[in-house]
């Protein structure tokens, strides 16, 4: 959901500055403007002399300006690091049992989960992903099932059988699951 946002919120942003941008070079190549609009022709300048030194002598203008200014660009910074951040663990550590640890890709374990899922009775395709933390994993798995398979023999045989072998593998105290079952849509048979 949060990556759907992300794309939303920044598609609304790009459309606004690309119209905009495209009002302005209209405006500057000599279309002419609706009478609300603020700039009347090409010659015409983004803000006036008088728009700039309207405020100058005013006290609260210029810390009311830093302060707008030094909010938005926190909001971008909060808004790149929340787009930028890794969802998905990279990889967990696992104790080997003599002492030292081995590190597991967080790829690997999605491969094998996935080929271990699909290979199940009555499922037609798997998708696994690895999320949270590096010592907090959680897997999220969608399950599509063929038309004449059970979903509670589905569910049983992934949680007893894929998620617990990769939980002992990894050597997790616990491994939680979200798994969400499907059906592979067919067509009608035809009845001539």
């Amino acid at each position: 959901m949060r990556g759907g946002l992300h794309r939303v919120l920044l598609a609304l942003a790009g459309l606004l500055l690309l119209a905009l941008g495209g009002a302005v070079l209209a405006v500057g190549l000599g279309v002419r403007p609706p009478s609300w609009w603020p700039h009347t022709g090409p010659h015409d300048v983004l803000l006036s002399r008088a728009e700039r030194t309207h405020y100058r002598d005013a006290p609260w203008w210029w810390p009311a300006v830093i302060a707008a200014l030094s909010v938005l660009v926190l909001l971008a910074l909060a808004w790149l690091t929340a787009a930028l951040r890794r969802r998905r663990p990279a990889g967990l550590l696992v104790d080997t049992g003599d002492g030292g640890d081995a590190y597991l890709r967080g790829t690997a374990l999605q491969s094998a989960m996935t080929a271990e899922a699909a290979a199940q009775p009555g499922v037609a395709r798997a998708r696994v992903l690895l999320g949270g933390r590096r010592t907090a994993p959680l897997v999220r798995a969608w399950l599509r099932l063929e038309a004449d398979a059970a979903p509670a023999v589905a569910l049983t045989t992934f949680t007893t059988g894929t998620l617990a072998h990769a939980r002992e593998s990894a050597g997790l105290a616990a491994l939680p699951a979200e798994v969400r079952l499907g059906e592979v849509g067919h067509r009608a048979e035809r009845v001539t």
